[in-house]
């Protein structure tokens, strides 16, 4: 299978063969952005994403060398409320076994949702992100539309808030279960502290990896949907300069002729 390439609206997209091409080609692309900042920076700030689809992504970008990892300062999307940092699903013990134990960064902030002041942490956290003045993001897509822990209930394109506490919705407490992270939906936590979508949307530059079957009719319903809360990741077709990475899986139910003749 040749990469197809193609744009819907601003959101450039691009097909590879399989999960693991699709997670090279996202991390080369991150690379050279990352490469690009830092020409220009002395600090590189970078809000990394977690999950399934990432880690092909992650694995790839770990094993460069051609990254100012020393200039890095990263940050992560979300996390749950009322988890244990060791549980295995947590996202600080994810991203410490596939990013920050694999290569030397500058800093890197974890969310901390056991923190007894949920609403203070999210400011203290808020303002070391504007400090950090993030460059890049590296994203997935949920199940159901999300955009890091922005629900389809809860998000909000408009949201004055820059990181909040959510309420997960079944869905995407069914994904997670269905990823092996926990045994059941019952046992996903209700909560999450998340960084908003205007949040989101003020990094210049997203990269967006979503791998897998699993992801097929979510990745449909963002590229042929109107843009809307209903689905969160309809709004990254207004992004200026994001890129989406897809396998052979995940664009299975595109029509790529129709993409191709509405991108002309």
């Amino acid at each position: 299978m040749d990469i197809i390439r193609f744009q819907v609206d601003k959101l450039k997209v691009e097909i590879h063969p399989n999960s693991e091409s699709c997670g090279r080609a996202a991390a080369e692309a991150a690379a050279l952005a990352l490469s690009e900042a830092g020409r220009q920076r002395d600090a590189i700030g970078v809000v990394f994403a977690t999950g399934a689809s990432q880690l092909d992504m992650l694995q790839a970008l770990v094993s460069r060398r051609d990254i100012p990892w020393k200039k890095i300062v990263g940050f992560h999307l979300d996390e749950y409320v009322g988890i244990e940092e060791n549980h295995q699903a947590s996202f600080r013990k994810y991203l410490h076994q596939h990013l920050t134990s694999q290569v030397n960064m500058r800093a890197f902030f974890e969310i901390d949702g056991n923190a007894c002041d949920l609403d203070g942490f999210c400011r203290v956290y808020v303002e070391k992100l504007h400090q950090a003045d993030p460059q890049l993001c590296l994203l997935g897509i949920g199940e159901n539309g999300h955009l890091a822990f922005n629900e389809p209930s809860q998000a909000d394109f408009r949201d004055l808030r820059e990181m909040k506490v959510v309420r997960l919705d079944s869905a995407c407490r069914q994904q997670q279960a269905a990823e092996g992270w926990f045994d059941s939906p019952e046992e996903v936590p209700e909560r999450a502290i998340t960084l908003t979508i205007p949040t989101l949307f003020r990094i210049p530059e997203l990269i967006v990896c979503v791998p897998g079957e699993r992801k097929a009719q979510i990745v449909r319903r963002a590229l042929q949907e109107p843009v809307s809360e209903k689905c969160p990741a309809t709004i990254l077709r207004t992004h200026p300069k994001a890129t989406l990475f897809l396998d052979a899986e995940s664009a299975a139910e595109l029509d790529l002729r129709e993409m191709a003749l509405s991108a002309e």
